[in-house]
């Protein structure tokens, strides 16, 4: 600017004589004046940061160290952008540019303000989730199934009032765009139906919470493993091949599930069939596989292994053993070391285990059948 510009601002009565010279110097150049102005506010907003940040950790005892400094370090970077603004609202002023471009610029000012505190508030949002896992067990509306969807509609919140705080500064009437915005709702509707259907499922699923993080379920096409995700759009389950399957969650909502980890313990109840030879010692036989049972590590004492006679088959006393297992995983492998442990053991005790036979008779064409 003109350093002869008649307009300066006269220095103030309170300002030290030694400083007359350079307030008159920073009147009458604007750019120098802005300049100084942003390095102030820039030098404000780091030592600001720094400050909040050392003295506020004395403030978060009562939070996790991890929490507590992300929730610090968000609230310090929120100051020090609320600084910078105003030094640079204050340069750009200093500058005395056209009404024009002085609202272009504070508008574009304001507006990277808005997106940065959106970022941050973002963050903070997840924190807040972690902090809602930590204390969820003193209120019930809180759990595994429902943190996503708080986290979904937390985020949802931010980024609208984010949009609209946007238009207003750029004075954009928000009813037209909303306007718009049905008639584009609509079209889109139509075109991602699927996907609409999955999100809406995921709501569906975390509210009604027929399954949860950990569950073992079985669905009707056979596939079985535990839930590892429950999302707004699909769950996961891990088999126990370890391959990862992943289910629209639209699919999960019209199926039947079968939650093996349901119901009043996760513990799940194993059914072993076995079969002896007619004439075998029925008592030695229950009493034989409730030792077995009962000698098993990965066999539960609380309820006791139980054993029922089922009936009478073909070419054997049918008998069932019932035990429970810690975990649904559980149920091959123990399965598997009972049939193990219950052949051994009736080789030993000398107990048949039948197999299906059949007598077949033959008579030559034309001749009757001998008398008995």
């Amino acid at each position: 600017m003109n350093p002869d510009n008649t307009n300066l601002l006269e220095a103030p009565e309170w300002l030290p004589s030694s400083l007359v010279a350079a307030w008159d110097f920073l009147a009458a150049y604007q750019w120098a004046l802005a300049f100084i102005v942003v390095l102030v506010g820039i030098t404000l907003a780091v030592v600001g940061r720094a400050l909040v940040l050392f003295f506020g950790g004395k403030a978060i005892s009562r939070l996790s160290k991890n929490l507590g400094h992300r929730l610090l370090r968000i609230a310090a970077n929120v100051a020090a952008w609320i600084v910078a603004y105003i030094a640079m609202v204050l340069a750009i002023q200093a500058l005395e540019f056209g009404a024009s471009t002085e609202n272009i610029l504070l508008r574009v000012a304001t507006s990277l303000l808005v997106l940065r505190l959106m970022k941050e508030a973002l963050h903070a949002g997840h924190v807040a989730m972690e902090i809602l896992r930590r204390v969820q067990r003193r209120y019930a509306i809180v759990d595994d199934r429902t943190i996503p969807l708080f986290d979904l509609l937390v985020t949802a919140l931010i980024i609208a009032v984010s949009g609209y705080v946007l238009l207003e500064v750029w004075e954009v009437d928000p009813t037209a765009w909303l306007a718009s915005a049905g008639v584009v709702g609509i079209a889109v509707g139509f075109a991602a139906r699927d996907t609409l259907a999955n999100l809406f499922a995921g709501f569906f699923i975390i509210a009604d919470a027929p399954y949860k993080l950990g569950d073992y379920i079985v669905l009707d096409t056979g596939d079985r493993g535990e839930v590892t995700k429950v999302g707004i759009r699909s769950t996961r389950l891990r088999t126990r091949d370890d391959v990862e399957i992943t289910v629209p969650n639209a699919e999960m909502a019209n199926t039947k599930i079968y939650n093996e980890s349901g119901g009043r313990w996760v513990k799940f109840r194993i059914r072993l069939e076995v079969g002896v030879a007619y004439g075998s010692d029925a008592e030695e036989v229950v009493s034989l596989l409730e030792r077995i049972s009962a000698e098993h590590h990965s066999v539960c004492d609380v309820p006791a292994p139980r054993v029922r006679m089922r009936g009478f088959g073909d070419s054997s006393l049918n008998f069932e053993l019932l035990c429970w297992v810690s975990h649904p995983a559980q149920r091959g492998l123990v399965s598997h070391e009972l049939y193990m442990h219950i052949y051994r053991a009736l080789n030993e005790a000398g107990i048949e285990i039948p197999f299906p036979q059949r007598d077949v008779w033959l008579r030559e064409q034309g001749k009757p059948p001998a008398a008995d």
